[in-house]
C-alpha cells in the first residue's frame, strides 16, 4: 500500500521533472508520457497528483515563482532580487528553477505576470530608496526608468543562450556574473555618450526643452 510520504515523494519528484522538461522543450513540447519516463512513474500518477498538464504546470508555475518571491519559502531566505541573486551562484542547485523561469517569462503564464510584478516592486523600491539618498540623477519618468532596469536584470535570464554564444560565457555562471557586473555598474553610473547632444535632440524631437529641468513624476 502506497504510504502518504511516497505520495509527497512522487509528487515532488513529477513536479521537478515537469519543471526540467517543459524549461527544456517548453509547454507545448513537453507531453505526460514525457515527465512520466523522466520522473521514473506512470502517467496515470500524474493524472492521479494533478489531474492534466494545464494543473502540472500550474503547480509548476506556483512552485517556481514561490522559490523567488514567497516570503515563507524556505530554499532562498532573502528579499527577491537577493535570491534570484543567490540562485544564479548556484546553478547547479537552482539551474532548473532559472530556466523554467526564463521559459515561463517568454512562453506566457499567469505567474509570469506575478513574478514580473515582484521583481518591477522590488526594483521601484530600490530606486525610491536611492532616491531618497540624493544617489539617482532626476528622471524624466520614474516608472519607465524602473521597467528598463528590472528589464536589464531579467535579460540575461530571457537571452542566456544568445548571450552565450555572442560572448563565449554563459552569462549566468559565476564568471559571467564577474564579467557582467562592472560593466553593469559603468553603464548605470556614467551612460554610454560623452556628450548631451542626443539627448538634447531627442528632447526637442518630441516637444521637449533641453533647457528644462527633468520633471521626476509622481509615479513610483
Amino acid at each position: 500500500m502506497r504510504s502518504a510520504t511516497d505520495d509527497l515523494t512522487a509528487r515532488a519528484r513529477i513536479r521537478d521533472a515537469a519543471i526540467a522538461a517543459f524549461a527544456r522543450d517548453g509547454y507545448d513540447g513537453t507531453s505526460l508520457r514525457t515527465i512520466a519516463r523522466d520522473a521514473g512513474v506512470s502517467a496515470a500518477l500524474i493524472v492521479h497528483h494533478f489531474g492534466d498538464k494545464n494543473a502540472l504546470r500550474a503547480a509548476c508555475d506556483d512552485h517556481v515563482v514561490g522559490v523567488f518571491i514567497d516570503e515563507d519559502h524556505d530554499v532562498i531566505a532573502a528579499p527577491t532580487r537577493d535570491r534570484i541573486q543567490a540562485a544564479m551562484h548556484d546553478l547547479e542547485r537552482y539551474g532548473p528553477y532559472i530556466d523554467y523561469l526564463a521559459r515561463m517569462v517568454v512562453d506566457g503564464s499567469p505567474a509570469a505576470d506575478r513574478l514580473f510584478d515582484s521583481i518591477l516592486h522590488g526594483t521601484r523600491a530600490v530606486l525610491d530608496e536611492q532616491r531618497k539618498a540624493g544617489l539617482l540623477e532626476p528622471m524624466s519618468d520614474p516608472e519607465m526608468t524602473t521597467v528598463l532596469v528590472a528589464l536589464i536584470g531579467l535579460g540575461p535570464l530571457v537571452m542566456r543562450a544568445q548571450i552565450a554564444r555572442a560572448l563565449g560565457t554563459d552569462q549566468l555562471s559565476p564568471a559571467g556574473l564577474l564579467r557582467m557586473t562592472l560593466p553593469t555598474m559603468e553603464l548605470l553610473t556614467h551612460g554610454i555618450y560623452s556628450t548631451t547632444t542626443l539627448l538634447d535632440g531627442t528632447r526637442e524631437a518630441i516637444g521637449e526643452s533641453s533647457t528644462e529641468p527633468p520633471a521626476e513624476g509622481a509615479a513610483s
